[in-house]
């Protein structure tokens, strides 16, 4: 028997969870991850290891009010999706913005990884 749902392609799926993390949308945002998922730093400090971690991570990030993505460019290569963004934020200092590479493994149709580089913030 052949399994009958498709698979999202890794580019649509990042695109999904872009969509969710602007619209502030957890549920949503969630379920682009393997319940097992890692987000990491790039120099491989765990920010968050599964659901119930990423979930109280994201709900601090969904607090603020200005929060916004803006891709500036996007790169894949087979299960790896590498997105080039522009991220606005409520820093404690005030309202900025801040470069920010994202870099996520698809697998299955689900993000198992995500790898995250931001540059320097800049305040309004």
């Amino acid at each position: 028997m052949t399994n009958t749902i498709k698979q999202m392609e890794p580019v649509q799926l990042i695109q999904q969870q872009l969509d969710a993390y602007n619209s502030k949308n957890i549920k949503a945002w969630l379920s682009c991850y393997h319940p097992d998922a890692v987000q990491l730093d790039f120099h491989g400090t765990v920010l968050a290891s599964g659901h119930d971690e990423m979930q109280r991570r994201i709900s601090l990030r969904f607090s603020e009010p200005d929060l916004h993505a803006k891709l500036l460019s996007r790169m894949v290569m087979g299960e790896w999706v590498i997105d080039h963004e522009v991220i606005q934020r409520n820093f404690p200092e005030g309202s900025g913005q801040v470069e920010m590479l994202c870099s996520y493994q698809v697998k299955q149709g689900l993000i198992v990884k995500a790898l995250f580089q931001l540059g320097e913030p800049v305040l309004f």
